[in-house]
């Protein structure tokens, strides 16, 4: 069995394991936001983020000059919130409806990134060369960033900082939780992206430079909307 499916199931255990820890600890009101939803809800939500995965996964592929389909959390993320954006305005349903998501998402980068850490070069997530002391060779005889633990490592910070917040009920945290994931995940790709080799868009950012500008103007617009309502 390939390593990444391997990650890729303890991913999805753990993060199941850690929102029925939150919503039985301290998000039980979060949860039921979801509940009083109706099923389409959790329809719309999945739908945008196998859209969005796939989609974006393989057009970066694309545009960087390799054949084949990908898959980014990072498209599912951006397809997940616009599907279920557009839900919430159909419905007519208001503020924030993602903070059971918040420990759950983290958690899957958390653990999901090892898992594309360890598949090496045929994973495509690997970074630029570089003499960092940090630098890993892939396979291939070359020292590269490894991006993929980066981004675990952050991701792990903001999961420890975002669960004090929750444990302390953090009024503001609370409101705006899944607008700080997103901003915070959103901006650390950001960065992240200049050290991968994928094939840009407008001068030097690529297609996840985009989707995390989006992403991060978003959250604040939201952050703004709910301190202005």
């Amino acid at each position: 069995m390939p390593i990444h499916v391997i990650f890729d199931a303890l991913a999805a255990c753990a993060s199941l394991g850690m929102t029925l820890f939150v919503y039985r600890w301290r998000l039980r009101d979060a949860g039921q936001k979801i509940d009083s939803a109706g099923p389409l809800y959790a329809l719309a939500l999945l739908a945008g983020a196998a859209a969005g995965g796939f989609g974006a996964g393989t057009l970066n592929l694309w545009l960087s000059g390799e054949p084949g389909m990908g898959r980014s959390i990072l498209g599912a993320l951006a397809g997940a919130i616009l599907a279920v954006e557009i839900f919430k305005r159909w419905r007519g349903i208001t503020g924030s409806t993602g903070l059971i998501f918040v420990p759950a998402f983290a958690t899957s980068v958390v653990v999901g990134r090892w898992g594309c850490y360890l598949s090496g070069l045929a994973d495509e997530t690997y970074g630029t060369p570089t003499s960092f002391p940090l630098g890993h060779d892939f396979g291939d005889g070359i020292l590269r960033h490894p991006v993929q633990l980066y981004e675990s490592f952050t991701m792990a910070v903001f999961l420890v900082v975002a669960l004090i917040l929750i444990g302390r009920r953090s009024a503001y945290f609370m409101r705006n939780g899944f607008y700080l994931l997103v901003l915070v995940y959103a901006g650390q790709r950001f960065l992240w992206e200049f050290l991968k080799p994928y094939g840009t868009v407008v001068g030097p950012f690529n297609l996840f430079h985009l989707l995390c500008a989006g992403l991060v103007i978003y959250s604040i617009a939201m952050m703004a909307k709910g301190r202005a309502s």
